[in-house]
C-alpha cells in the first residue's frame, strides 16, 4: 500500500511540474504597448540601418521611429532627434549607434526621455567632444579610407566599409552598406555635448568586441563612466545588422524598466 501511494504521489508531482512548465511555455510575453523607442543612426548610415531590430521590438508591442539625421552638425542631428520625441506620446527609450550615442547624449535630457541605449557608440560627458575622447589615441587604420568632398562631408570607402566598419556581414551586404552611406561633415568630431544625459538617466552599453570603428576598450570605458547596464557581444559596429536580435533585447530590457 505504502508503494502504490508512493507512486501516486510521484506521478502527481511529475503531472504538477509537467503542467507548470507547459503553463510557462504558454505564458504571453509582457505587451510593452504604450511605450516608444527613438533609434538615432550614426556616421556612414541612415535610419534604414535599423530595419532589422525595428520589427523585432514592433512584435513586443513598442512604437518604433527611426530618425534621419542629416550628418551636418551636432545641433541638427540633436533637433531631429527632438522633434521625433516631441511626436511621441508616452515614455521614451532613446537609442544610439556610433555618432548617435553623441546625439542621444546632447538631446536625452528631455522629460519624455526615460532609458538611454547606446550601441558601439561614443558617450561624451559635459564638454566633450568626439575628437576630445580620442585625443592621445593612434589613428585607426581605416582613417586613411577616408574621403572628403569639397563641402567637407567624409565617406568611407567600400574597402573599409567591408573590412573595418561591417566585416561580419556577408559582402553583398557590406557593399549595400557602402553605396547607402550617409556622408559625415568632419566638423562634426568637433562638436562638444552641452549636458550629458547619462548622468541623469538610466543607460545600456552594447559594447561590440569586434569593433574596428571606436575601439572596444573604449567602449567599455565609456559603459563603466556612465555606469551603464553592459550587454558584450562578438560584433564588428554594425552589431544592429548583423546581430540585430543581441540589440533588441537591450533596447526590449531597457523599455521593460520604464514606467
Amino acid at each position: 500500500m505504502n508503494r502504490l501511494l508512493k507512486k501516486c504521489l510521484a506521478s502527481a508531482l511529475l503531472l504538477g511540474s509537467l503542467f507548470a512548465v507547459s503553463a510557462a511555455q504558454a505564458a504571453p510575453v509582457a505587451d510593452l504597448k504604450g511605450k516608444n523607442v527613438v533609434l538615432v543612426h550614426g556616421a556612414f548610415a541612415d535610419g534604414s540601418s535599423w530595419n532589422k531590430v525595428i520589427p523585432l521590438l514592433e512584435a513586443r508591442g513598442l512604437h518604433v521611429v527611426s530618425v534621419q539625421n542629416s550628418l551636418k552638425s551636432l545641433s541638427d542631428d540633436a533637433a531631429a532627434t527632438q522633434r521625433a520625441i516631441d511626436q511621441q506620446q508616452g515614455p521614451v527609450v532613446l537609442v544610439g549607434h556610433s555618432w548617435g550615442g553623441v546625439v542621444i547624449t546632447q538631446a536625452g535630457n528631455d522629460d519624455k526621455v526615460k532609458a538611454l541605449v547606446y550601441v558601439a557608440a561614443f558617450a561624451p560627458d559635459n564638454g566633450e567632444s568626439i575628437n576630445d575622447k580620442l585625443k592621445g589615441k593612434p589613428a585607426p587604420a581605416w582613417a586613411g579610407e577616408l574621403q572628403k568632398d569639397s563641402g567637407g562631408f567624409l565617406t568611407l570607402s567600400t574597402n573599409a566599409i567591408e573590412h573595418d566598419f561591417a566585416q561580419d556581414l556577408p559582402p553583398a551586404q557590406a557593399r549595400l552598406v557602402a553605396a547607402t552611406q550617409g556622408p559625415w561633415f568632419a566638423g562634426c568630431t568637433d562638436d562638444k555635448v552641452t549636458d550629458a544625459a547619462w548622468h541623469n538617466k538610466p543607460s545600456w552599453f552594447v559594447v561590440t568586441g569586434r569593433d574596428r570603428m571606436i575601439d572596444p576598450r573604449m567602449q567599455q570605458e565609456m559603459a563603466s563612466q556612465i555606469g551603464a547596464t553592459e550587454v558584450k557581444v562578438d560584433a564588428s559596429h554594425v552589431v544592429m545588422l548583423s546581430q540585430p536580435r543581441v540589440v533588441a533585447d537591450a533596447i526590449i530590457a531597457a523599455a521593460e524598466k520604464v514606467k
